[in-house]
């Protein structure tokens, strides 16, 4: 399906603005590019098997090549926290398929917060963010840990705004993209410009299913999309091509131990919201371990196996979830499916050489 493979015009961390900002860039695609002057759109082309990223772009927050180096910046800079030691790369490390591979993220002072940190990856594609939806756009996403106590840790905007003022460098950054001084609103609008060039596709599954490669999957994976579309169930929440299908969903993670998190209940006060969270994207699934809001799984097997006994029942556990009797064989083979589910088009992302003072 070559529709798949699209081109839209984004400014992209990955080709630009050597020079332009005062630092290097990054080259997310691996393309090569001469700088562009002012802040003009380049063209990245989207790995197979995703749909055209430029529908999701809001019309409030065009891409631009300087907004989105300015986002790469911002990104992973320790200083927009309170104790000058926590970014949001601390949580969504590039190496780690920009998750952290830890149960529960940590945050300054090594405080520890309750949730897993999901990949930001192909959140360019998502509706609501956060485990619970609590964040409408990927804006108020991009924003929200900077006055969590036990992430950031600033007080309020405030706090925080008035620290980067002190940078005379991002005064003029800020100058330059928005043409106004540093808010919180237009933080959330970089950071979120720069996730949105965080995609990945062109996976195993993508040449085989639309590229027609039959040697793209081995036979056990073969065979696992075969149960992942079928006996498994797993398409009735890992639906589309960005294997979510952005509801939420009751498991009955916590029912076992007496430590139920209440979830997207907290956000919308309905009780069928009880117990229940967004279901991930499983691209880069198997970089991106350990599993479950709370992180309590560390291998893709615990998955499946935890899946195929019909979670944890409670009263408020998603009617979709049911035993699945899958045989070993059968587990072992749509974990190799799910492997085959690692894509490209945001390994080449790494952090500024230096940053604005």
């Amino acid at each position: 399906m070559d529709n798949r493979r699209v081109r839209w015009i984004v400014g992209v961390a990955a080709i630009v603005m050597v020079g332009v900002l005062g630092m290097a860039a990054t080259r997310v695609m691996g393309e090569s590019a001469a700088p562009p002057s002012g802040s003009g759109s380049v063209a990245q082309e989207v790995p197979l098997g995703l749909e055209d990223p430029a529908a999701y772009i809001p019309a409030d927050n065009p891409q631009t090549a300087k907004k989105i180096e300015l986002g790469r910046i911002l990104f992973f800079d320790k200083r927009l926290s309170k104790t000058n030691a926590v970014a949001c790369a601390n949580c969504h490390m590039p190496g780690l398929a920009f998750a952290d591979g830890q149960a529960v993220s940590m945050g300054i002072n090594r405080l520890q917060g309750g949730r897993s940190a999901p990949t930001a990856i192909n959140r360019v594609y998502s509706k609501v963010q956060f485990w619970d939806g609590r964040a409408q756009t990927l804006e108020e996403q991009s924003t929200g840990p900077f006055i969590n106590p036990v992430e950031h840790g600033f007080l309020d905007y405030d706090e925080m705004t008035a620290k980067m003022k002190k940078l005379s460098g991002y005064r003029q950054l800020f100058k330059e993209v928005f043409a106004e001084d540093i808010t919180e609103k237009n933080i959330g609008k970089a950071i979120a410009s720069f996730q949105r060039t965080l995609v990945s596709g062109n996976s195993p599954a993508d040449r085989f299913d639309y590229g027609g490669e039959e040697r793209a999957l081995s036979d056990s994976a073969k065979r696992g999309l075969e149960l992942f579309r079928g006996k498994a169930r797993c398409t009735r929440c890992h639906s589309g091509f960005n294997f979510t299908d952005e509801k939420f969903h009751n498991l009955g993670i916590g029912w076992d131990t007496n430590t139920v998190d209440l979830g997207r209940y907290m956000v919308t006060k309905n009780p069928d919201d009880i117990g229940a969270f967004k279901t991930p994207t499983l691209r880069e699934i198997a970089r991106t371990a350990p599993y479950m809001h709370d992180g309590r799984f560390g291998t893709l097997e615990e998955v499946v196996e935890f899946y195929n006994q019909g979670g944890i029942a409670n009263p408020h556990q998603d009617n979709t979830i049911i035993p699945l009797e899958l045989t070993a064989t059968e587990r072992q083979d749509l974990v190799a499916f799910l492997r085959s589910l690692n894509g490209e088009g945001w390994q080449q992302v790494t952090a500024p050489a230096e940053f604005p003072q």
